[in-house]
């Protein structure tokens, strides 16, 4: 996820944290110290109450920790690689290779609302226990409010629509009934695309009945019918381009631009019967050595051009999406990054050979569609 920090491991899996979790924490805090705390337990300090508030904020966001590394561990355990566990103001996503086989599915999916559960079960316990035998308030109320909002979590992710926990599970019970993985990714998607519609429009009735806590409904459900919306198209794209290799997706042979050019020599040049509107870039080797998006240029100042190279105002190599010709297209489209996107340049070695461009995908995609259409 973008705008997240990289703060640490968890369980040997690299952890990020999103620029929205202090948000959480503070809203969470606040609610919980200015509200809740009052209203259960009243007649303590206002001091109490703040450190009461912001403890059990903490404790929500170890305990949502919990949910995303019950994830990895059992992903871990079947041999699915994990990338990283994010953590971010609507909860934790945790990014994983897909699982090989429907059963390692259902057993990753079920283990973050098992734990959550279980959490949430503990925290009840503990409360009502240190209420009972020690007589301590203040901590069992954050305690009892702590094991509510975690049975929440676990029975709101065991929703049937993707990209819940319930939804993945639903996907994993038809991957093992129907034994097409496709057939369940799109019906698990159009579950969550309805899902987040109703939890958007439930958001709004509440907050047009002065429940503010309804906006936070609204854009729960927003942010569950984009994903699901995106999964979908994954899925698609997946089974449409199945066993292709970059290099039966790719534009060949490739028109380069030389980085040592000037800024305005390029446009006084090769730019005027430049085909595209992003070039990739060969040093003098003939090496690539950046992606230029030649909109770019005429945002570089009139005195400058004289006087910048191409590669100056280029996107290095470094961080463009590279691959080599044999390796599979759908592994490719996984490597790409939202903030470089395409083109992809294909290299053999150090050389070029080609680039693979949203309108490269958009026509291989309708090929194999009419191909199977034709078949059947």
């Amino acid at each position: 996820m973008n705008s997240s920090l990289r703060i640490g491991h968890v369980l040997g899996v690299p952890l990020r944290v999103h620029w929205t979790v202090p948000l959480l924490v503070f809203l969470f805090g606040y609610s919980l110290g200015s509200g809740t705390l009052p209203a259960w337990i009243p007649g303590q300090s206002a001091t109490a109450y703040t450190v009461a508030g912001l403890i059990g904020a903490l404790l929500l966001l170890l305990s949502l920790l919990a949910h995303e590394s019950a994830h990895a561990v059992a992903a871990r355990r079947k041999g699915i690689p994990v990338h990283n566990v994010t953590l971010w103001a609507l909860g934790g996503m945790t990014e994983m290779d897909k699982p090989p086989a429907p059963g390692a599915a259902f057993l990753v999916a079920v283990s973050g609302p098992l734990t959550s559960l279980v959490v949430g079960g503990t925290a009840l316990g503990a409360g009502a226990g240190l209420d009972a035998g020690l007589g301590w308030k203040l901590p069992a109320a954050v305690l009892v409010w702590l094991g509510w909002a975690n049975l929440l979590v676990g029975v709101f992710n065991l929703l049937p629509a993707a990209p819940l926990d319930g939804g993945r599970l639903v996907q994993a019970v038809m991957w093992w009934r129907t034994g097409d993985r496709e057939r369940a990714e799109q019906a698990a998607g159009r579950s969550g695309q309805v899902l987040g519609v109703l939890l958007i429009v439930l958001g709004w009735i509440l907050f047009l009945r002065g429940a503010w806590g309804g906006l936070w409904l609204a854009l729960i459900g927003f942010f569950v019918m984009i994903v699901a919306r995106a999964e979908r198209q994954q899925a698609y794209l997946a089974a449409t381009l199945g066993g292709l290799r970059a290099a039966d997706a790719m534009s060949s042979p490739v028109e380069t631009a030389p980085d040592w050019f000037t800024v305005q020599r390029f446009i006084d040049g090769p730019a005027i019967d430049a085909r595209h509107s992003t070039l990739p870039l060969l040093d003098f080797e003939g090496r690539p050595s950046g992606v230029l998006r030649m909109p770019l240029l005429s945002q570089l100042p009139t005195p400058r051009r004289e006087t910048s190279r191409l590669r100056d105002v280029a996107t290095p190599v470094a961080q463009c999406t590279t691959c080599a010709p044999d390796e599979l297209l759908e592994d490719v489209l996984k490597k790409l990054r939202p903030r470089d996107g395409l083109p992809i340049l294909v290299l053999d070695g150090r050389r070029l050979t080609g680039i693979i461009t949203a309108r490269d995908i958009i026509r291989l995609v309708q090929r194999r569609r009419l191909r199977k259409d034709g078949a059947g």
